[in-house]
């Protein structure tokens, strides 16, 4: 049937990308936020007693989040 309908199988096949554009976000934006906690955990047990003193003599510091560049908030659009 996609042989006689060619438009059918670009479509299917234009569906098949933006359900893959959609997965790869998601997963980045989970990955995104598994590394922002692990962040808040990692600083959280540094700051516990008697952990505090330990971090302070092996130079354990706080670690930063994840920021993202300016304008990277947004997809880039992807022409066809």
């Amino acid at each position: 049937m996609q042989e006689n309908y060619p438009e059918l199988k670009a479509n299917q096949n234009f569906l098949a990308l933006q359900d893959e554009l959609a997965g790869t976000e998601n997963r980045i934006s989970v990955e995104r936020n598994k590394f922002n906690q692990t962040a808040q955990d990692f600083n959280a047990y540094i700051r516990q007693f008697p952990r505090v003193i330990y971090a302070g003599w092996f130079g354990f510091k706080p670690k930063g989040y994840f920021q993202s560049s300016p304008g990277a908030e947004t997809a880039p659009q992807v022409q066809f």
